[in-house]
């Protein structure tokens, strides 16, 4: 059965009575139980964060679903305030420690009621810096890194989105002024990108980055660009968010910084099992994974069996 067919059946058999459901008893959802080994952990910094990390877009809503408008309008029905807490308590009960995303003004309340009721995950979460200089003190963006170290996060990085269109600008200069914001808290700091020209720009400008965010999946599925076509690193349709997959693997392996790959499994389109090994055994150092609840605990059972069979790699663990 598909993801996208799961999806459907738990909607449609009475997600409202799965709701209230606490997380201890998920077993009984389709949900298995407490992972039985703990899942490999590893560093960025001196923050130890599982090697298989919650991922955040369908949290906050931000689906990718290609030319299905429907999707995002279904998310939003399914994830109520009690779902999203439950999904957050899953993962940690089957060993994700960490969750990486773009933070909203939906998700912040949530994430602070979690860990008020004593939820424990780690937040890494992103910064949009200015597309343009507004003001030379950029207090705006000083602001808003300001209020995510009184939130309590582990990590801020810059946002890909943003950060690949500063490059995309030539406005390098802002980049690394945003960074510099970031560095300053001394918290791990780092940059993220859909566009390896952004990596590539961060290493040439020698900024002090602890960590990267980058797309990286292959191209083995029916809606992935032709060889020769793909025009960037994120488009919607027909779906793809790394256009160079060959050339990231080439030049992350020359990068010595912990490196998370995201968009792992291009938003749906390839399964689990194949898209966590195509990214460990090529340089990933951690994967950012959008997960349903349901889908949590087949994907941490599906990340630990890949990483315990490839002890060595070509690029030499980062974290």
């Amino acid at each position: 059965m598909t993801r996208r067919r799961q999806f459907m059946k738990d909607v449609l058999a009475g997600s409202a009575a799965l709701r209230m459901m606490p997380a201890a008893m998920a077993g009984q959802s389709g949900q298995s139980g407490p992972a039985s080994s703990s899942l490999p952990k590893g560093e960025i910094c001196k923050l130890r964060v599982s090697r298989l990390i919650q991922g955040g877009n369908q949290l906050a809503f931000a689906t990718h679903s290609r030319d299905l408008r429907y999707v995002g309008n279904l998310v939003k029905h399914y994830y109520t305030d009690a779902k999203l807490r439950e999904t957050l308590e899953t993962a940690e009960s089957q060993g994700i420690d960490t969750l990486a995303i773009h933070p909203d003004v939906h998700m912040m309340p949530l994430l602070k009621q979690h860990r008020a009721a004593g939820g424990k995950i780690k937040l890494i979460l992103s910064t949009e810096p200015p597309a343009v200089p507004v003001d030379p003190g950029m207090e705006g963006y000083r602001r808003r890194v300001a209020e995510l170290v009184d939130f309590g996060v582990d990590a801020i990085y810059l946002w890909g989105v943003r950060a690949d269109k500063l490059v995309n600008d030539g406005q390098l200069d802002l980049m690394a002024k945003a960074f510099d914001l970031i560095k300053a808290t001394k918290l791990p700091a780092g940059v993220g990108a859909h566009a390896l020209k952004t990596v590539m720009a961060s290493e040439k400008l020698q900024l002090p980055v602890d960590f990267y965010l980058k797309t990286f999946h292959h191209h083995d599925y029916p809606t992935a660009p032709k060889p020769g076509t793909a025009q960037d690193d994120n488009q919607e349709i027909p779906g793809y968010w790394c256009g160079k997959p060959q050339e990231t693997l080439e030049f992350m392996a020359t990068v010595r910084k912990p490196w998370i790959a995201f968009k792992v499994m291009a938003a749906g389109a390839i399964p689990p099992a194949s898209a966590f090994k195509f990214a460990f055994e090529n340089g990933a150092d951690f994967i950012a994974a959008g997960m349903f609840d349901y889908e949590i605990a087949d994907d941490v059972r599906i990340a630990k069996g890949v990483l315990s069979k490839i002890p060595n790699r070509k690029r030499p663990w980062q974290g």
